[in-house]
């Protein structure tokens, strides 16, 4: 769950040693969050970046575990009621909501970032004016209900996004080539 607030706008090294502060500091659980000095906090996650909107963000949903009753308490509602619950935490959108309810609680909640909407909107999958729920349904009625299948098939997604279909892509190195529509029109163009 820290992990989802603070990938917020960062690459996940830095998150990494975001945690490895929490850690060293014996401070990664919500109880130690909410209770730590604003500045101690932000200086932990500095490494993320935004540091002091994410301090008040991680500290907001640390607050809503706790007062939910812990992560057990959580876990036993039902998928929809445990995702409008996050929704309500100020700094929790759908995206961070999903990651928290996919790698924390195991529910089958396909993730939509901002990888995944330059992939598939390259390929021509999509339009690029799908909202975030249009999207996330999409992939969860294509794919049916799966954890271990978003687990992995998000994965992929981040690794292509990452690796080859960059904000400057590398086309001539992609295996998806051959069925992407950006690059189609990219040959077209020559």
């Amino acid at each position: 769950m820290v992990g989802a607030v603070l990938t917020q706008n960062t690459a996940w090294t830095n998150v990494e040693k975001a945690i490895d502060n929490l850690k060293a500091a014996n401070s990664l659980d919500a109880e130690s969050i909410v209770l730590a000095h604003h500045r101690r906090l932000a200086a932990w996650l500095r490494p993320s970046g935004y540091f002091n909107v994410k301090a008040r963000r991680l500290r907001n949903l640390c607050r809503f575990v706790l007062d939910a009753g812990g992560v057990k308490a959580l876990s036993i509602l039902s998928t929809p009621s445990l995702r409008a619950g996050l929704l309500t935490v100020n700094g929790v959108g759908p995206e961070t909501a999903d990651d928290i309810l996919l790698y924390a609680f195991n529910r089958p909640v396909f993730v939509i970032d901002a990888y995944t909407r330059r992939l598939f909107n390259r390929l021509g999958m999509i339009s690029g004016e799908e909202t975030y729920e249009e999207m996330r349904l999409w992939f969860e009625s294509s794919l049916g209900a799966d954890v271990a299948l978003y687990n992995e098939y998000h994965a992929l997604i981040v690794i292509q996004a990452k690796d080859i279909c960059k904000k400057r892509p590398l086309c001539e190195s992609c295996v998806l080539q051959k069925r992407c529509e950006y690059y189609s029109n990219i040959l077209g163009n020559l």
